[in-house]
């Protein structure tokens, strides 16, 4: 079983009280029922994540909207857990919500797993949006570090050009010169 899915299905497990509704969403192998899940009313939300989220892990584009909205929970386990499935569903939209998600400035207390999974997907409207939400958390007394951690970390995984810019500004603030200067050495100069 893989790790990310035995952590939800243990969370989940625990919120859901060990019901026999949860027993039966964990065991069902019936994707039509798990979409079912997710637009059947009066649903809790943890039915509702764990249908989406084995959804995305199966491939199934049904799962995509629920995953965003949950990408963009306030609860971090959450987010994770979204950004995991969403990284494994093939959906050609991931990547645009993400971007959207991230370099959303009302939303940024969240956009720290948008963020990782853009580095994950390595899709074209990663560096740009990694480089936007850097740009913005360069600003004096900005309340974000772990944001503006990942998107130095991920935009030297990378290696995207684009981006010296933006990381040779970021060696000027200390928390996060370190990772600044890692992440430079990892994209090649510019001719």
């Amino acid at each position: 079983m893989d790790e990310e899915l035995r952590s939800v299905t243990e969370r989940l497990r625990r919120e859901s009280g060990a019901s026999a509704a949860y027993e039966h969403v964990v065991a069902t192998e019936d994707l039509d029922e798990l979409a079912g899940v997710l637009t059947a009313p009066g649903q809790p939300l943890w039915a509702r994540e764990l249908a989406a989220f084995r959804l995305g892990l199966a491939g199934d584009c049904r799962a995509f909207e629920a995953l965003v909205l949950l990408l963009n929970h306030r609860d971090p386990q959450r987010c994770a857990a979204a950004a995991h499935a969403l990284a494994r569903l093939g959906d050609p939209r991931t990547a645009r919500a993400a971007a959207a998600l991230a370099t959303n400035e009302l939303r940024v207390a969240y956009a720290l797993h948008p963020v990782r999974l853009l580095v994950e997907l390595r899709a074209p409207e990663s560096a740009p949006a990694l480089i936007t939400t850097l740009e913005r958390r360069l600003r004096p007394h900005d309340p974000y570090r772990k944001v503006a951690l990942a998107c130095v970390e991920g935009l030297g995984a990378l290696g995207d050009t684009r981006a010296r810019p933006v990381l040779k500004e970021a060696l000027a603030h200390p928390a996060l010169a370190e990772a600044a200067m890692r992440a430079l050495t990892r994209i090649p100069e510019q001719g």
